[in-house]
């Protein structure tokens, strides 16, 4: 217990907000937040926080900034930024009935969560439309209010989570007393009402292009054009392939993750909307897409993002502020394209390793210190492997068997020196 209390907020006030977090806490759960710099989109410069424990990440992405900066950096823009949720209900009567009162409906749960929505429509978000889906031809008595909305810089899901539950009791209400049901059509089941976390209407995109001849030269001898065939053509293997799209899609949400968790918002609701926009069309595809056309390379990517500037955790933790204010204090929709490009970048230069020098060679040597801590090698120990590992291959199995004999020699060393004193 020593241990885990070691890792408590020295502030006392401070530890209580982080214990509000979550249930029975007994300790804080610490992860490496670093920088990336050099980040350009759209004329605007930023260094991006990132919070991620998987080696070469911020160094790819910084690195990939650096790269695109000189070639005219990155571009983003917001798609839309509709958000989703659903009332979910089983009603035993004939569906044109309900069609033909839900204009009147549609008024009545507007009218009835007024008291909700007056602060976000003084924002200028709220309710945007309301849809009744019929499912009775694959479930008997499914039906479902689908209800689209804006919720500005907010993520919003307390907001829509509200809204929808009110629409839940009004619905029953309404279908009880109106005089167009008898019997057994007043009598409406509500399953569920929440939002989806799948948003194909909450999208930015990032891109970056440049003609092929100013990407320069590559590894390996590798020149421009050779560069972009094999890069364009591992884009689409990852259209084609879904056991490469899922290893594709991995190394995207790398960056999508690491600067959603450094600004307190919800990466598990951003990854599985993201993973379901990958399947859209049926199979699982790569996000990130690249044409070669007239000589222009492009590569670019379209991501849902459903995530906040205000409200959460993104005011609450001290960390997630102080990110907020390192991108110089971003609205909602300025957030979105930062991780967009963020994740590009990240993309660009995991696929530029592998199609040059292969993915190993840079990682294992972010990795280096990570396995040296491992194996519990000295600071003497780590710097000579450094050094040694400069111009080897890293590997487990190559760290330890240096280490041996780096100690070994340690030890016939020492032993020499005592028998010369003797």
């Amino acid at each position: 217990m020593r241990e885990m209390m070691s890792y408590w907020h020295a502030n006392e006030d401070q530890q209580r907000v982080l214990d509000g977090f979550s249930e029975n806490t007994i300790s804080n759960f610490y992860l490496p937040y670093g920088v990336a710099p050099n980040f350009s989109i759209n004329g605007k410069t930023y260094v991006v926080p990132m919070v991620i424990e998987e080696s070469s990440v911020v160094a790819a992405a910084s690195a990939a900034a650096k790269f695109w900066m000189a070639r005219g950096g990155f571009h983003a823009k917001v798609l839309s930024t509709v958000k989703i949720g659903q009332v979910h209900f089983n009603w035993s009567g004939e569906a044109y009935k309900l069609h033909e009162v839900f204009a009147q409906l549609k008024k009545t749960l507007v009218e009835d969560v007024s008291h909700i929505t007056a602060n976000m429509i003084k924002r200028g978000g709220g309710i945007l439309d309301i849809e009744l889906l019929d499912f009775t031809d694959l479930e008997p008595n499914y039906f479902q209010l689908k209800v689209s909305f804006e919720t500005c810089d907010s993520m919003g899901a307390n907001f829509i989570n509200s809204v929808l539950e009110e629409f839940g009791r009004t619905l029953k209400r309404f279908v009880s007393k109106h005089p167009s049901f008898m019997g057994q059509e007043k009598e409406l089941t509500v399953i569920m009402a929440i939002l989806s976390n799948y948003t194909p209407e909450c999208v930015v995109r990032s891109w970056v292009e440049c003609p092929v001849s100013d990407l320069g030269n590559f590894p390996n001898e590798m020149d421009a054009a050779t560069f972009a065939q094999k890069f364009a053509q591992a884009i689409r293997i990852a259209h084609i392939d879904p056991f490469r799209a899922t290893t594709h899609n991995k190394g995207i949400f790398n960056g999508i993750d690491a600067v959603v968790l450094a600004t307190g918002n919800d990466f598990r609701a951003i990854e599985a909307g993201g993973h379901t926009y990958a399947a859209r069309d049926g199979q699982y595809r790569s996000l990130s897409h690249c044409s070669l056309e007239k000589g222009i390379f492009k590569f670019w990517l379209d991501i849902p993002l459903a995530i906040g500037t205000v409200g959460g955790l993104t005011k609450l933790h001290p960390i997630a502020r102080r990110s907020l204010e390192l991108l110089g204090s971003p609205n909602a929709e300025e957030l979105m394209m930062i991780i967009a490009t963020t994740v590009l970048a990240q993309n660009f230069a995991a696929l530029r390793s592998l199609v040059t020098t292969g993915i190993q060679q840079g990682h294992m040597k972010m990795h280096l210190m990570n396995i040296l801590n491992h194996l519990e090698a000295s600071e003497k120990e780590r710097l000579a492997a450094v050094k040694f590992f400069d111009t080897e291959a890293v590997s487990f199995t190559g760290v330890r068997e240096f280490l041996e004999e780096f100690r070994g020699k340690k030890k016939r060393s020492l032993k020499r020196n005592i028998i010369a004193k003797k």
